[in-house]
This record gives structure tokens, sequence and C-alpha cells, in this order.
């Protein structure tokens, strides 16, 4: 029988939070450009550490990292690049154009970049070399963010606040054909969403998503079935956006973001960490 997951830590309140991940034993917090920017937290007693500056930013869209290289990526809309900080904290960045918001790693340690106004997916290598464009269905509008399978689909959710489709699809791995799909028009019933707007993947390939105005975190199979609430509103206190999946050690954080009353600009943050 399928269980809601438990809460085991809160990290501390502060200003808005736009990404989470772990890297070796640290959990990485992104808040913004004008504050700390980079919290490290160790993962046993989610102590901060210390904070990193990310030069020459101008502001965040997603944060991931790379165990391979040992390294952040930081996506920032308004520079219209990729900043990377490596395991000493040296910063590069690398141009990205039409810009670029969610981000992830797949099999080959490559880095995709969501850019929903022009509904692409693009792959870049460790170094910022652009290795191709996908183009994603014309009837999936503003994504959020891809993750790739390893069989080379892409799970992709989309859905801004406005919009009349708000779903989680699988597109085919050159992103001409939905191959699954879960929601459609908007709502909060089990089978809808209001704003699905980030991802992770397990090992098995179970997805979860973040629905962001609906106040929760779902769960489905590698085939977008339906399989529980990972995460219901009652375990939030504001909105859940940004999430990050530590497989290792079955750790689920998830940012928690206060947003004004017109939903669209966020006043403060957390990271709610899970037992998953």
């Amino acid at each position: 029988m399928y269980t809601e997951k438990e809460e085991l830590h809160t990290l501390p309140e502060g200003p808005p939070v736009y990404g989470v991940t772990t890297l070796r034993e640290q959990v990485y917090v992104l808040r913004p450009k004008d504050s700390g920017q980079v919290e490290v937290y160790d993962v046993i007693a989610y102590r901060l550490q210390r904070c990193l500056t990310v030069p020459y930013a101008r502001g965040f869209a997603d944060m991931t990292s790379c165990e391979h290289f040992l390294c952040l990526y930081i996506s920032d809309p308004f520079a219209e690049c990729v900043h990377t900080l490596d395991a000493e904290s040296n910063a590069t960045r690398w141009p990205v154009s039409d810009g670029p918001r969610g981000l992830s790693v797949n099999a080959a340690d490559n880095v995709l970049v969501t850019c929903p106004y022009v509904r692409k997916i693009k792959e870049f290598s460790p170094r910022g070399d652009l290795l191709r464009d996908v183009t994603i269905p014309d009837d999936i509008i503003n994504p959020w963010h891809a993750i790739q399978l390893t069989s080379g689909q892409f799970i992709v959710c989309h859905g801004r606040h406005d919009d009349r489709v708000h779903r989680v699809t699988t597109i085919s791995a050159e992103g001409r054909e939905i191959v699954h799909s879960h929601g459609g028009q908007r709502g909060s019933d089990t089978g809808q969403y209001d704003v699905p707007f980030h991802l992770a993947v397990d090992n098995n390939e179970s997805v979860f998503v973040a629905d962001q105005n609906n106040r929760r975190v779902t769960l489905f199979s590698p085939t977008l079935s339906y399989t529980g609430q990972v995460v219901s509103c009652d375990k939030v206190r504001w909105k859940p956006g940004w999430m990050c999946l530590d497989v290792q050690r079955r750790r689920l954080y998830v940012a928690d973001n206060k947003a004004e009353d017109t939903g669209r600009k966020f006043t403060a943050g957390r990271v709610v960490v899970f037992s998953v």
C-alpha cells in the first residue's frame, strides 16, 4: 500500500529558493543573486558550512550538479547563460540564448537546458559546447523542466499560470512525438495539474512531479501511471517547486516558496527534506 513520505528536516527560512541539489556530502541551496546566492549544508546534520558567490550573475532559474565532473550548473535567463562552479569554487559560464530555465544532467554527463519560449531542449557538453537542439512538439506549451531517461526519451512538464493545458509528458528521443502523457486541463483533481514545475526521476525511472499551485508532489510510474502523493499540501507551508532526489540516501529535497498575492513573485523560501 502506498503511503506519503516522512518529513525529516527543514533548512532555514530565508530569501526565495531557486534551486536545490546535492553533490558528494553536501546540499546546495540557490538563493537570489543579491543574497548569499549558494548556501552549502552538510547532508547529515544540515549545518550551514559556507556560501558561494556566482560572479556576473543577473538572475537564477535552476541549479543541478554532476557527480562525475564534481560541479554545479546554474541557469541565468537574464544573462542567457549557464554558470558553472567546480569543486574549488572556480566559476565559468557559457552562452545559451533563448531564455534558459530548467536544468538536468543526462547519463552521458551532458547538460540539458530547457528553453520554454522557443520550446527546445538544448544539450551541451560539460564545457559548454552545443551538441544538439531538440524541438518539443507543438502542443507542449511553456515547458519548465526536462529529464532524459535511459531509453533516450525525455520527461517534460509544462504549463504556466494562464495556460489551458498543464501536463507531464514523455516525448521521443528526437522530440517529434508524445509517447505518454498525464494531465490536461488545469485543475486540482488527481489527473490534473496547476503548474507542474519541476521533475525528479529515481533509479527505476519513477517520476516525481512538483505541482506548484496544487501544493503537492506526486509520483508516477515510468509510463506516467499515477502512483500517489509523495508530499501533500499539509506537508508544505507555501508552494513546492524546485526539487532534488538523492537516490543513494533516499532523500527528496523540495523548495517551498512563499508567493505574493499575485502568485507570480516569491518573497521567502526554505527547503524541506523528506525520506523516500
